[in-house]
């Protein structure tokens, strides 16, 4: 992709500025969500200070004492920093290259579906999992996989196995269950995008791959992947930008003594040290931390996907 000239750059944003003074009362819609950023999103940011104090809510931010890096040594010098740390990557990295692709796949395969019918009742059944709340999940999940009555293990017992494993309570199994769970409840959803996206392939493309020849596979493989190739790129950085996040909810709510070893996370650890413990600043150094590293993330998989497919966010 060539890059633009100076003298270019210059006449882009004198039309730029031609632009937005033409259609002035257009950006004036902007200002209810420019607000709603600047109050919810860049407001709290002033909070972050408190990473770098000793906070103690009686004196307020400003009156609490520096601390420096302190809280920072002490999340990297605690025993746990690891084994938190690579509970996060493992449970995010699992995650990423099972429940990315998956969705794009099911897109290939409803846009292939010339039964409207089915097509409708696929959509409409890989999207209702979407709705069910978390707390709902995790209930369906310790109901199914109960040691005693649950139906995986009615079924295992059926197939010769013992029926009473505790799935939930069973530190090797947790990633799995957190992974593929989310999966089934988040595909079909996710989806959605990729369908829009397909959509917008031109027919006459498909008419003349099948008049040279080219299968269905062919024709997804050459016409319909590249097409939503940019989608997919953009949608490749969001995540991986996001790749230390992981909702505390879900794996809270699975969490329990026997499966710690491998369902503490940062997001978890940061709720417990916070809000449980009240230690409000070493909580903040470990949320701008993580803030950190999601950013440096989605900076370096922006560069190289912009190199390899001329796609980025920025």
């Amino acid at each position: 992709m060539r890059k633009m000239t100076a003298e270019e750059k210059r006449r882009h944003r004198k039309n730029t500025v031609k632009l937005m003074k033409r259609h002035w009362v257009l950006y004036i819609f902007l200002i209810p969500a420019l607000l709603y950023l600047a109050t919810f999103n860049y407001g709290p940011m002033y909070g972050l200070m408190i990473a770098f104090k000793n906070f103690k809510a009686s004196k307020g931010i400003w009156g609490s004492e520096w601390a420096g890096l302190k809280w920072f040594e002490t999340f990297f010098s605690t025993p746990r920093f690891l084994d938190i740390l690579k509970n996060t990557l493992t449970i995010s990295l699992y995650s990423l290259v099972f429940d990315f692709p998956l969705p794009i796949i099911l897109a290939l395969i409803l846009n292939n579906v010339k039964n409207l019918k089915w097509k409708k009742f696929a959509q409409t059944v890989t999207y209702m999992p979407h709705f069910i709340s978390v707390v709902v999940l995790v209930s369906m999940m310790s109901i199914f996989f109960s040691p005693n009555s649950g139906m995986i293990n009615t079924l295992l017992k059926y197939l010769g196995g013992s029926g009473e494993t505790y799935f939930m309570g069973n530190a090797q199994y947790f990633p799995h269950m957190y992974v593929w769970s989310g999966i089934w409840q988040s595909m079909g959803w996710g989806s959605i995008i990729y369908i829009a996206a397909l959509a917008g392939v031109d027919p006459s493309l498909h008419e003349s791959a099948m008049l040279d020849g080219a299968n269905k596979f062919k024709r997804v493989l050459h016409i319909d992947l590249p097409t939503i190739m940019p989608t997919m790129a953009i949608m490749l950085i969001m995540r991986c930008g996001s790749i230390m996040n992981i909702g505390y909810e879900k794996v809270y709510l699975m969490q329990n003594s026997l499966n710690i070893a491998t369902s503490e996370v940062i997001s978890t650890y940061v709720y417990k040290i916070g809000l449980q413990q009240q230690q409000f600043s070493y909580s903040t150094a470990i949320g701008l931390f993580n803030s950190v590293v999601n950013f440096i993330l989605l900076l370096i998989v922006n560069k190289t996907v912009d190199k390899l497919s001329g796609s980025s966010l920025f």
